[in-house]
């Protein structure tokens, strides 16, 4: 029988991990303060793809797993591409919507019986 060996990651790294996972959060906050259009949602997932990332690595260990379960991670990301993708093509494929108070304000053409 094979013996099973676990890795033990340095809390170093951990450490590191929560700072760049802390610092990613604040970018997230101040990303969403900053009017860019069209790319607000890119930047968003962008962000939150890293802190996915950083996540599977080295908190569920994703990086020192058997080989099989690199397979579904890959998978997943994989997938997750594929949903992101399509998205984002839904998203640019969109008009922009006229505002809330020009919808709200009544037309005097609405009115007007002849």
């Amino acid at each position: 029988m094979a013996e099973h060996s676990e890795h033990i990651v340095p809390p170093k790294i951990y450490a590191a991990v929560l700072t760049a996972l802390l610092i990613g959060t604040v970018l997230t906050v101040q990303a969403a303060k900053v009017d860019l259009g069209r790319l607000n949602i890119v930047v968003a997932l962008g962000i939150a793809t890293i802190k996915m990332t950083l996540v599977i690595l080295f908190f569920m260990h994703g990086k020192y797993s058997a080989r099989r379960t690199k397979l579904v991670i890959v998978a997943g990301f994989f997938w997750l591409a594929i949903m992101l993708g399509l998205t984002l093509a839904d998203y640019s494929t969109r008009h922009n919507e006229p505002s809330r108070s020009q919808l709200n304000q009544p037309s005097s053409s609405l009115f007007i019986r002849s």
